[in-house]
């Protein structure tokens, strides 16, 4: 695995995958973004897995795109540049897909591309002095990768004011948005991540996957579409009748916890 990040199992069920470039602000290069798409893939068919924790090394979660990579773009062409994108995107798509829940501990700033790695994290514990900034429009450009996964995280009217103004805005106002789920002050933040960690493995392994398609598939459905009451009950129907929908009940009428927690 490239040393651009690092990967710390303490057991088979939780995975942390850590940005590993503290010296330059965990900022995003090619080797680093091939390094996340491939721990996401390889991550992808581990049984036993059952949530990832995203965090980075050092002072900041992630600065955005690496200075010395993007002065090497400016030199590019199209099509060189139109690669690097799609590589980009491809890595944002990989976490997209990723089955289980992905939790991110934010510890430090978080710009640019570093909030698109932020927005696909399905539960975002932030220390209470991080500053977030969509910064690509100071620069000429915009956040074209991240967009679709910044926009559904921290919302249409959000979106419309921080990328054209590029300014910062604090953990507060984040979760205020709805983007952070919960804003704690930095020695707090290691003990809420443990507690919603221990929180999400008391939940069915297969659940935890239908819970988070469940979210994926439905966003901005039309409710009034009979598919869409067909689909939702279909799924219901599919899981009280797995082995596993099956236990959980059974557990739950006995008062016992069931058999997928050790």
């Amino acid at each position: 695995m490239s040393s651009e990040i690092e990967i710390i199992r303490s057991n088979k069920a939780v995975a942390e995958i850590w940005l590993n470039r503290p010296e330059i602000r965990n900022a995003l290069n090619p080797p680093l973004i091939r390094a996340l798409r491939e721990a996401f893939q390889q991550l992808t068919q581990e049984s036993d897995l059952r949530l990832v924790i995203l965090s980075g090394r050092g002072k900041v979660f992630c600065a955005g795109a690496d200075l010395q990579w993007m002065q090497k773009a400016a030199d590019f062409s199209w099509d060189e540049n139109y690669a690097g994108a799609c590589e980009m995107a491809e890595m944002l798509y990989e976490m997209y897909r990723f089955p289980l829940p992905i939790v991110g501990r934010i510890h430090g700033d978080c710009y640019a591309g570093g909030m698109g790695l932020a927005a696909l994290c399905d539960v975002l514990l932030v220390a209470d002095q991080v500053q977030f900034c969509l910064s690509e429009a100071r620069i000429g450009l915009l956040p074209a990768t991240i967009s679709p996964y910044v926009v559904s995280a921290l919302g249409l009217q959000a979106c419309r004011r921080y990328m054209v103004s590029a300014e910062r805005f604090s953990a507060q106002r984040a979760f205020e948005l709805g983007f952070a789920h919960e804003v704690m002050p930095l020695d707090q933040l290691d003990t809420k991540l443990l507690e919603i960690q221990k929180t999400i493995l008391q939940n069915g392994p297969n659940a935890l996957k239908l819970c988070k398609r469940l979210v994926q598939d439905i966003a901005n459905l039309p409710l009034h579409e009979l598919q869409v009451r067909e689909d939702t009950a279909k799924r219901i129907a599919d899981a009280r009748a797995s082995s596993e929908g099956r236990e959980g009940l059974a557990s739950f009428l006995e008062k016992r916890s069931p058999n997928w927690i050790a």
